[in-house]
Order: C-alpha cells, then sequence, then structure tokens
C-alpha cells in the first residue's frame, strides 16, 4: 500500500491512499499477474483493513484480485483478548474471527466500520528497523 512514513505528520485517507495504491499499482504491475496481498506495514488493525477495503471500492480498473497477508494487523487483538491466559481462550478466538471477518469483507470491499473495534485494533504496529 501507499502510505506515508511513520515520521509524516499528514494523515490521508483511505481513500487518498487507495487512490495513490492503485495507482502505482497500474504504473508497476502487469494485468496478467492474478492478485496482489497486502502486508499491514505497522498499520493498526482497523486502518490496514479501512485502507484494503478503500482500496478494493476505488474507481480505477482493478485487473488483479487484491487481498491481505496480515500477520500483525490479524493477531494484535487476539493477543492482547489472550494475555497469556488459558482462561482467555474464547475471548481469544472471538477477537481473531472479529479481525478475519473484517478483512475478508475488506478483501472484497464490503467493510463498514462500526467503530466499536478495542484498544487494540486501533494501535499502531509500527516498530521502528522491524525486518522480517
Amino acid at each position: 500500500m501507499v502510505t506515508a512514513g511513520h515520521a509524516c505528520t499528514k494523515k490521508y485517507t483511505p481513500e487518498q491512499v487507495a487512490m495513490a495504491t492503485v495507482t502505482a499499482l497500474h504504473r508497476t504491475v502487469p494485468a496478467a499477474v492474478p492478485g496482489i496481498c497486502f502486508l499491514s506495514g505497522g498499520m493498526s488493525e482497523e486502518d490496514a483493513t479501512l485502507n484494503l477495503n478503500a482500496i478494493n471500492l476505488c474507481p480505477l480498473p482493478k485487473p488483479w484480485k487484491l487481498s491481505f497477508s496480515y500477520g500483525r494487523a490479524l493477531q494484535a487483538s487476539a493477543l492482547a483478548a489472550w494475555s497469556g491466559k488459558a482462561a482467555n481462550k474464547k475471548a481469544t478466538q472471538e477477537a481473531f474471527m472479529k479481525r478475519a471477518v473484517a478483512n475478508c469483507q475488506a478483501a472484497k470491499g464490503k467493510y463498514t466500520s462500526t467503530g466499536s473495534s478495542g484498544a487494540a485494533s486501533t494501535q499502531s504496529l509500527f516498530t521502528a528497523n522491524y525486518t522480517y
């Protein structure tokens, strides 16, 4: 996704991120490529989901399937719910399913934020000098 750097003080809307992303893809990725999966890149869970949804709603032609391969942006809420305690298993599963369903909807351009996301889903997952 084309997003501003972490140190950038200007906040761009998901629609702006979507337009910049799809434009960049058109300039660099052949239409014969069947699909593109995005990483969350340190965005919060909710921001990653909102951006993916906006990308799939972008009015520009999109010859590729645009989906996600999120790790941190699927796990943060589940890990926060778990807190290392076996007793939190059900809450952990529910938190994970909530994020998985939200991202599946976003991959179809059908996600609507309820605004009731937990604190973990809106926290930035940015880690300076993060490497895979």
